[in-house]
Parts: C-alpha cells; structure tokens; sequence
C-alpha cells in the first residue's frame, strides 16, 4: 500500500505492538502522567498533536495524544476500552485537516467541554504552510484551543 500526503509529515517511531493498537482503530500514542486534556488526531495531523503536546508541557498541561485511524473499528471496541482511550473525565480537542462533522461525537462525551480544528469550507487555494496556517493547523493554535478547554 503507498500512503501519501500532500505535505512534509513526521516520522513517528513505532513497534510491533502497534500493529495490535492500530487494529483497534484508535489508541493512545503518547501519554502523560496526569493528563488535563486529550488531543485526537489522525494521519499527518498527529505529528501536529504531538508537537502541541510538548509545547504544552512547558506550560504545565499535561496532554495525552491519541491517534485516531478508523473511527468505524474504534466505534467496534467495547465501551471499557473507548473509555480507556477517551476517558469521559477529560476536555478532548479533536485535530483534523478535513470535515469536522464525525468528530464531534468524540469531543463531547461526558461533562467536559470539546473542540474540533478542521475544515468545513472548499476552495481555497495557496501552498501548504500557508493553508494550514489560514486553517489554524499550527502547534500554537492548537496549543491556545486546548487551553481555553482547561
């Protein structure tokens, strides 16, 4: 299978016992010790995710990243595991450079308050980095949105 994107994406390590998360549909990339927040996010948008995590970091949020590939197979998962992954207890801020529509079902789940950064219009036209940036697709974007949840 070839896997492509339109832009540069980074690299993130993984093992075989990914392989068995990724089968799940949605799994926890990076934790944190005591995370406030969960950032969601799939394909190139979690090198994004991560990096908004680290960033957040130095400001004393803890955030938990979880990769998002096939929202039908995480669906499949029993409630225990979802919930392992999407603690209800938590603000979620959904990441996405494509419609925001099937995310917010993730984002809203319990009492706490959620977020999506996506695209819900057509036919803009410009090189990457400035797209993105138009989009809000930017470690500081993301990192200012996943403050105002906690």
């Amino acid at each position: 299978m070839l896997c492509l994107s339109r832009q540069n994406t980074a690299v993130i390590a993984h093992d075989a016992s990914h392989t068995a998360l990724i089968r799940r549909g949605g799994y926890i990339v990076a934790e944190a010790k005591a995370p406030r927040l969960i950032l969601i996010a799939t394909g190139s948008e979690v090198g994004l995710a991560l990096a908004a995590q680290k960033a957040l970091a130095t400001e004393g949020i803890e955030a938990r990243v979880v990769s998002m590939p096939c929202t039908q197979l995480f669906d499949a998962q029993s409630a225990e595991y979802r919930e392992a992954v999407l603690s209800p207890e938590l603000p979620k801020l959904a990441i996405e450079a494509g419609v925001t529509g099937g995310w917010w079902k993730y984002v809203h789940g319990g009492q706490t308050p959620g977020a999506v950064i996506g695209i819900d219009t057509f036919g803009e036209s410009a090189p990457a980095g400035v797209l993105m940036k138009h989009f809000g697709f930017t470690v500081e974007n993301v990192v200012a949105k996943a403050k105002a949840l906690v």
